[in-house]
C-alpha cells in the first residue's frame, strides 16, 4: 500500500512540475477527446490554450521583470528598510509544495472536486491542477501552527471547498463583464478577496457621493479617443512609474512603452486561450444538459490570469503599485517590504471588476483597503512562512530577518483559516460549518437553476 500511494505521488509530482502550459493542453485534449469532440478539434484545441498560456506568461513575465527593478530603484531611492522581505508567488509554490500536505495535495483536490460535482455541490470542473498550491500553502501553514500533517490536510481541503464555491458564485459576472462564457476562476488568491469587494462595495453603496462616482475604461475611451486606449494608459503609468523611481530619460520611456504594450498584449493572449477552451465549454455543456437533467451550467476551471487582460483591471493595478510601495512605508505595524510580487496585483482584481460592475473607481477604493489589509496579513503570516520555507530547505535571502509574499502571504482566506485552526477544535468546527454550509446553498441554487433550465 505504502508503494502504491508512494507512485501516487510520485506520478503527480511529475505533472505538476510540467508547468500550466504542458499540463492544461494534454487535460484539453482528454477533455475534448472524451467528450466526443474529435481528435483534430480537440489536438487543435488544446495546443491553442498551451500557445495562450506561454503567450500570457511571457507578456507577465515582461511586466514584472520591468515593475521590479522600478521598485527596488524606488526603494533604494527613497531608503526604504523593512525587514520582511516579499519572495514572490514562485518561491511560495515551491514551499508550499516541497511541504507534507504539498506532496499529495493534487490527488486530493481532484478527489474533492469529483465528489462536489457528483453530490452537484459545485459547478466547477477545476482542471487548473498547478494552482493547487494556494490549498497546500494554507495547509502547509495550519500544519506548521498545529503541530499536526492531517490538521494540515483538512485545511487545505476546506479552503478548496469555499474556493470552488466562490468560483461559481462569480462566473456570470465573468461571462458578463469580462466576456468569459463558461469559465469559473477557482484560484486560491483571485477568489479570496470576493468576500471582502462584496462587502466594501455595498458599503460605497450607502455612502452619499460616492456611491455616484463611476469611471468606465470603455467610456473613458470614449470620451477621450485615443488618449482612453489602454495602450495609452498604461504608457502614461510606466512614464509616472519611471519618474518616481528616478530612471533616466531612456529608462522612463522605455518603462511607459513596456506596459502600454502589456495592456495590448495581455487581453490578446487570452484571447487566444479561450479560443481553445470554447469548443470544449461547449461540449461539456451540451454533455450535461443531454445526460444529467438534475445539473445546471458546468464550468471549466482556470488560472485567473485568463482575466487579468480587462482594460480596468490592469489600469487599476498599474496604478497600485507604486502605492503600494508607498503604504508599506507609512502604515503602522506592517514590516513587509513588496518587492517581487507587485506584478500579481493584477490578480486581486480579476474578480473584483465584476463585482463592482467594471467601476475603475470603486476598485481603485476597494484596491487601496484591500492592500493595507493585505500587509498586515502579510506581516502577521511572515514567522509561518518563514519556518515552513525553512522545512522546506529554501534559503532565505541574505538581509532579510523574515520572508512573506503578496501571494499568498496577503490572502485573506488562507489568513482566516490558518488562524481560526489555531485556536483549537472549535476555530476547525467553525471553518468546516462555513464551508459545508456554503457547499449546500450552493447545491440548493444549483439545483434550482437545473430545474429553471430542463422545465
Amino acid at each position: 500500500m505504502d508503494v502504491l500511494w508512494g507512485g501516487i505521488v510520485n506520478f503527480f509530482g511529475f505533472i505538476s512540475g510540467l508547468g500550466a502550459s504542458v499540463v492544461m493542453p494534454i487535460i484539453i485534449f482528454i477533455m475534448g477527446f472524451l467528450l466526443k469532440t474529435g481528435v483534430g478539434k480537440s489536438l487543435r484545441a488544446g495546443l491553442t490554450v498551451g500557445v495562450g498560456f506561454i503567450g500570457l506568461n511571457l507578456v507577465i513575465g515582461m511586466m514584472g521583470s520591468n515593475l521590479g527593478p522600478a521598485v527596488q530603484e524606488m526603494s533604494q531611492r527613497f531608503g526604504l528598510s523593512l525587514s520582511v522581505l516579499d519572495v514572490g508567488w514562485p518561491a511560495a509554490a515551491a514551499i508550499a509544495f516541497a511541504s507534507r500536505v504539498g506532496a499529495i495535495i493534487i490527488p486530493v483536490c481532484l478527489f474533492v472536486n469529483i465528489i462536489m460535482l457528483l453530490t452537484n455541490t459545485t459547478q466547477t470542473i477545476d482542471i487548473d491542477i498547478w494552482d493547487y498550491w494556494h490549498f497546500a500553502f494554507t495547509g502547509a501553514l495550519v500544519a506548521i501552527l498545529t503541530g499536526n500533517q492531517g490538521i494540515g490536510i483538512l485545511a487545505a481541503v476546506l479552503n478548496e471547498i469555499i474556493v470552488l464555491v466562490l468560483g461559481d458564485y462569480t462566473a456570470p459576472g465573468l461571462e458578463k463583464y469580462n466576456d468569459l462564457p463558461g469559465i469559473s476562476l477557482p484560484h486560491g488568491f483571485t477568489t479570496a478577496f470576493v468576500p471582502g469587494a462584496i462587502i466594501l462595495n455595498k458599503l460605497i453603496d450607502i455612502i452619499p457621493g460616492l456611491n455616484k462616482v463611476e469611471i468606465d475604461m470603455s467610456t473613458l475611451q470614449k470620451r477621450f479617443g485615443v488618449f482612453g486606449e489602454p495602450m495609452l494608459v498604461g504608457t502614461v503609468i510606466g512614464l509616472i512609474i519611471g519618474i518616481v523611481a528616478g530612471k533616466d530619460a531612456a529608462g522612463v520611456l522605455g518603462l511607459g512603452v513596456t506596459l502600454g504594450a502589456v495592456l495590448v498584449l495581455i487581453p490578446k493572449m487570452a484571447a487566444m486561450l479561450m479560443e481553445g477552451l470554447i469548443p470544449i465549454s461547449d461540449a461539456a455543456s451540451d454533455f450535461i444538459s443531454k445526460n444529467f437533467r438534475n445539473r445546471g451550467k458546468i464550468y471549466i476551471g482556470l488560472d485567473s490570469a485568463i482575466g487579468i487582460g480587462h482594460p480596468t483591471t490592469l489600469a487599476v493595478s498599474l496604478v497600485l503599485v507604486p502605492l503600494t510601495v508607498f503604504l508599506a512605508v507609512i502604515l503602522p505595524g506592517n514590516r513587509v517590504l513588496p518587492f517581487a510580487d507587485l506584478a500579481v496585483i493584477p490578480w486581486m482584481f480579476v474578480l473584483i471588476i465584476p463585482i463592482v460592475k467594471n467601476n475603475g473607481f470603486r476598485a481603485l477604493i476597494i484596491g487601496l483597503i484591500t492592500l493595507v489589509i493585505g500587509l498586515w496579513i502579510a506581516t502577521d503570516l511572515a514567522p509561518m512562512i518563514t519556518q515552513a520555507a525553512i522545512n522546506a530547505s529554501f534559503q532565505i535571502p541574505t538581509g532579510a530577518d523574515q520572508i512573506s509574499s503578496i501571494c499568498d502571504g496577503a490572502n485573506p482566506l488562507t489568513w482566516a483559516i490558518v488562524r481560526l485552526h489555531g485556536i483549537g477544535y472549535i476555530g476547525i468546527g467553525i471553518v468546516a460549518i462555513i464551508a459545508v454550509g456554503l457547499a449546500i446553498i450552493n447545491r440548493v441554487r444549483i439545483v434550482k437553476e437545473a430545474r429553471a433550465l430542463h422545465s
